[in-house]
């Protein structure tokens, strides 16, 4: 079974929706330059919820070769949840994607493992696929190993799931995100392996390998291609690099430079 790679920029909470009209579009061009196709590799961008609007109907309108998701949803479908966001208002917006468990929404804002199975679960409701976020700390690193933690907290979700539900998995250790090291492909590789055959045991051999698992973790143009050599790596999930729009896009193209590794 062959995998689409997925290239994902995390803007974080950065752009306005006026900058990010701008940053689409060229974003657009240049992988148009580059005769890029989403057969190839699929590209998504993940804006601010107020940027959502703007970048669906430039997508929309200009037909562009991109998806587009939320950073987050609520557990809840509506009611009296103050500041929260619906998977109804992302499937709304044709959100193909929401990012859910972020180590930042993780450490700042106490989302468990129960409550990111039941964003995944909500988001699957609405037709949203989502992008459930795993990893470990230095200290977990130390203290348990480079897999069990991202593999518990994986297990959690795939404790909610049907095998035919589709989910995209990043790999994403708290100890790589912005330090500017990452790590290192084999190290990514060992860990994506480990959720794997965790998606194995709960789901199936059929999910197993129809599962997409990014990796996370200062990813720039320079070390994408070794982390796309590895037979279980199959993307990214980029964050301070997808906010510069020739490295992120340098990113997208690295089948032009795989074989340079």
């Amino acid at each position: 079974m062959t995998r689409t790679p997925l290239i994902a920029g995390n803007w974080k909470m950065n752009l306005d929706h006026l900058q990010s009209i701008a940053f689409v579009q060229k974003l657009a061009w240049s992988l148009r330059d580059a005769k890029h196709s989403s057969a190839e590799v699929e590209v998504a961008v993940f804006p601010p919820f107020t940027d959502l609007r703007s970048v669906q109907t430039l997508i929309s309108a200009d037909k562009l070769d991109l998806a587009h998701g939320g950073q987050d949803l609520s557990a809840h479908d509506s009611g009296a949840y103050t500041g929260e966001i619906s998977g109804a208002f992302l499937a709304a917006l044709e959100c193909r994607y929401v990012i859910i468990g972020h180590s930042e929404r993780r450490q700042y804002h106490h989302e468990d493992d129960a409550l990111v199975a039941a964003k995944t679960v909500a988001a699957l409701r609405h037709g949203v696929t989502p992008v459930v976020c795993v990893g470990e700390t230095a200290e977990d690193l130390e203290a348990h190993g480079p897999s069990a933690v991202p593999v518990g907290q994986l297990a959690a979700v795939l404790a909610e799931l049907a095998p035919d539900q589709e989910i995209v998995v990043a790999y994403e250790p708290v100890w790589a995100i912005g330090s500017g090291q990452a790590a290192t492909p084999e190290q990514a590789q060992q860990v994506c392996v480990a959720l794997r055959a965790e998606i194995e045991t709960a789901l199936g051999a059929e999910a197993a390998q129809r599962t997409r698992i990014l990796y996370g973790g200062s990813v720039k143009a320079a070390n994408i291609a070794g982390f796309m050599k590895q037979k279980d790596v199959d993307g990214a999930l980029v964050g301070g690099a997808s906010l510069d729009v020739d490295e992120f896009s340098a990113i997208a193209r690295f089948p032009k430079h795989v074989g340079t590794v």
